[in-house]
Parts: structure tokens; sequence; C-alpha cells
């Protein structure tokens, strides 16, 4: 809250160190969202000018930081709803059952083997990019950014709740559309320990 404060009296230099630390990892989400550079830009850029032109009017009950990722988020959806590209999660988690995996594979790889196998995160990239947009920003912000599930929850404006169901979904369309790639590699021979 001490920065916030400092750019509330017009101090610079604390802007600058904000957006030094934050603007890297807020144009990340935006990116991921959006799958385009130049708009991840510019919402990265629309959120830094909100936040100079309404320093004085953010109230500080939450982090700056969380703050922003909503900002993000929010100017993120408005241009995916303007390209007519959003598919719609209901807010209550839905009335239907979770889908069972079709395909059960065991994973032998370790986490370290995972991130090293340049395949396997081109596979993970591609299947979190095709998530639908409101259960990708909820995976990216919780286990990507790794806000907690109160922070991610705020700079999604929905409940904890709400939060959890769209991460467990989230994580079961992740694990299918992974099981497929892992269960093809598997059988060229290619899954290691």
């Amino acid at each position: 809250m001490a920065c916030l404060e400092a750019m509330k009296r017009g101090e610079p230099g604390c802007l600058a160190d904000f957006f030094e630390l934050w603007a890297d990892r807020l144009y990340g989400l935006a990116l991921r969202l959006l799958g385009d550079p130049a708009a991840a830009e510019d919402v990265v850029q629309e959120a830094f000018l909100k936040l100079i032109a309404g320093a004085d009017r953010i109230e500080g009950r939450s982090r700056l930081a969380t703050w922003l990722y909503r900002v993000v988020y929010n100017a993120a959806m408005d241009r995916l709803r303007d390209q007519k590209r959003e598919v719609p999660v209901p807010e209550d988690g839905g009335e239907g059952a979770l889908p069972a995996p079709s395909l059960l594979v065991d994973f032998r790889l370790s986490p370290e083997a995972a991130l090293r196998d340049a395949e396997l995160r081109g596979a993970l990239e591609g299947a979190i990019g095709a998530l639908p947009p409101a259960l990708r920003a909820a995976f990216l912000l919780r286990d990507v950014e790794g806000l907690s599930t109160a922070e991610a929850a705020e700079a999604l404006g929905i409940s904890e709740a709400n939060l959890k169901v769209r991460l467990h979904r989230a994580r079961l369309q992740l694990r299918e559309r992974l099981s497929a790639f892992v269960a093809a590699r598997g059988a060229r021979g290619e899954v290691r320990s």
C-alpha cells in the first residue's frame, strides 16, 4: 500500500518500479488470454494508464497487483467478447456432471523431466491456449502466476467457490488433452522415466 500512497502523492519513482516488477507478468497473462502480442501490449498499457489516472480512487482493500490483474483480465475479456470468441462458463459451476476421462494414462515423466521436454511443453501451452477464456484465466492466475485462491477470485471478480469450479474444470480439460498426447508418445515408445 505504500506504493499506492506514493502514487497518490504523485511520486513517479514508485510507478516506474511497480511497472518494472509487474509489466512482464501482466503481459504474459494478457498474451495467454488473447493470443495476440499487440493486443496484449495494449491491454497492459491500458491497465497502467488506468492506474495512473485512477490512483486516487483506488481504495487499497487488496494488493495493487491483484487490482492490476483484474484490470488486465477485464480488458482481455472485453476484447474477446468483441471478437465473439468467448465460450460462456456458468457462474454457478453448472448442474451437469463433470466429464470422466476418456483415456487413462500413467504419466511417467517427473515434473522436472516434463519441464525439460520441449514437445510436452508445447503440448501443454497448446492445451492451455485451447481452454475457454474464463477457465484459462482461472488456471493462469492460480497455477501459473501463483496467486492465492482469494486473490485469483478477486482478480476475476468471482467467488472463491466459482474459482475452484473453474480451476477444476480447467485441470480436467488439460488432463484430457495431455493424456491423449502422452498416450500417443507412449505408443511410439517415447515415454521416459
